[in-house]
């Protein structure tokens, strides 16, 4: 990266950091700024910022920042309170996902023609994933009730993880289909990547989260540290997989999950530090699809991409969303809420750049130009939807006499995702302390 587009790239921060209160109160969502700043100056705009999507710097960024998010996200699960009281998301993750991704497929097969079955499969699995920071203004009001933000915020959180090894096993179908290697080659090494993935990511996060516990409670450990070392055992546990054949992201997941549930001590002070990186992981990210992908996606963009994108956004989603809520007891206008508020974002983004790199998978430019066209159509479409669906539905939901009966308003036991702001939980702490 030469010396004009890291000043570019910082210069887009600090200017963006100087109005972002001013820009959360409005209808402009952060991914929807970066993405804007990235085309500015990306090549078609001031030409700040060059280069190609399979560009080193671009693939590290971007596996960087999906390895941080799903370590800290599995690492906020309480397993045991998300089976008891948090069925919502449990319905989204275990019934509507699944459904999604069938859906996904049949949508992918009749706009793409020559799609083989894994190939569809695979653009399904990539866009299946939501990302809750494209509709903040959705999960952190208030207005809306705790248990549809927590839906959401839990979803978002651990369908990317769900969807790795699917996304895996399907690439590795993808691939057989254009590669002279015998087919069960590639699915010896999809259940390869598969099964030392999630042994290597137990393990890192046993033994590293046992080891931060004794430096901590021995006072080994300045306090400082123990944010930057819970999270380089996400970087450990992913390196240490890929280098005996695992997959890397699994086990970052996997080690998240057992951090949390032996050092939720120690997590509980790598959530904030965890958020405030990955905030900026993540508005790289976007920042880097409108400077160097956007173009790519406008050039080669036709109408059964379109298509495939605008299905991903409505049908393919919010049926699937519907049926898996079936039987909940949730009012016809949460159902449609909570469908239409699926934003595809970093995991689809990093999934798709895994795709466009391998030059064993036939067919990659056009699921790599799907995926960020659907990509590009939700950052804009869920951002500029958030806040008026956001008061429109908390507006007709909201707790009286006549509704506090309702599912909506059920009371639970919060998890620590982001479906608050900073303001609310500052308040919280200072509640509690007094």
């Amino acid at each position: 990266m030469d010396t004009v587009a890291l000043t570019a790239i910082t210069l887009a921060i600090v200017s963006y950091s100087l109005v972002s209160a001013r820009a959360q109160r409005s209808f402009i969502t952060p991914p929807m700024a970066f993405v804007a700043i990235g085309i500015a100056i990306g090549s078609q705009g001031l030409g700040w910022v060059r280069g190609e999507p399979e560009s080193i710097a671009v693939h590290v960024l971007a596996e960087l920042t999906l390895v941080v998010v799903l370590f800290t996200d599995a690492s906020r699960i309480n397993l045991r309170l998300l089976w008891r009281e948090h069925n919502l998301p449990v319905r989204l993750l275990l019934i509507g996902l699944p459904l999604t991704i069938a859906a996904g497929t049949v949508a992918a097969m009749g706009c793409f023609p020559e799609f083989s079955i894994w190939h569809a499969a695979l653009l399904a699995a990539i866009v299946a994933p939501t990302d809750a920071s494209l509709a903040h203004p959705v999960v952190g009001n208030r207005i809306v009730p705790v248990r549809i933000r927590q839906t959401l915020s839990v979803e978002s959180g651990l369908n990317d993880g769900i969807c790795v090894p699917l996304v895996l096993l399907f690439l590795c179908g993808a691939r057989s289909t254009g590669h002279d290697a015998d087919p069960a080659y590639w699915f010896q090494f999809a259940a390869m990547q598969i099964t030392l993935g999630p042994l290597t990511g137990v393990g890192v996060g046993y033994v590293g989260a046992r080891l931060l516990k004794m430096a901590t409670s021995r006072e080994w450990t300045a306090s400082s540290f123990v944010d930057l070392a819970a999270l380089a055992l996400a970087g450990v546990a992913f390196g240490v997989a890929e280098l005996i054949g695992g997959n890397g992201f699994i086990a970052a997941f996997c080690g998240g999950l057992v951090m949390g549930h032996i050092a939720p001590g120690v997590c509980q002070r790598v959530h904030e530090f965890g958020e405030a990186e990955g905030q900026l992981l993540t508005l790289l990210v976007f920042l880097a699809v409108g400077a160097l992908m956007a173009t790519q996606v406008i050039d080669a963009i036709a109408l059964p991409t379109v298509a495939f994108a605008v299905l991903s956004l409505t049908v393919t989603r919010m049926i699937p969303v519907a049926i898996s809520l079936l039987g909940s007891g949730l009012q016809p206008k949460s159902v449609l809420f909570v469908g239409w508020f699926g934003p595809r974002g970093t995991a689809s983004v990093v999934f798709a750049l895994l795709v466009i790199q391998d030059s064993r998978v036939p067919l990659r430019h056009e699921i790599f130009i799907a995926v960020m066209t659907t990509v590009l159509l939700s950052v804009f479409a869920h951002g500029l939807t958030a806040v008026p669906f956001a008061r429109w539905y908390g507006g007709r939901i909201k707790p009286t006499e006549m509704t506090t009966h309702l599912p909506e308003h059920k009371q639970i036991k919060e998890l620590p995702f982001c479906c608050r702001t900073s303001a609310e939980s500052a308040a919280d702490q200072k509640a509690s302390s007094t």
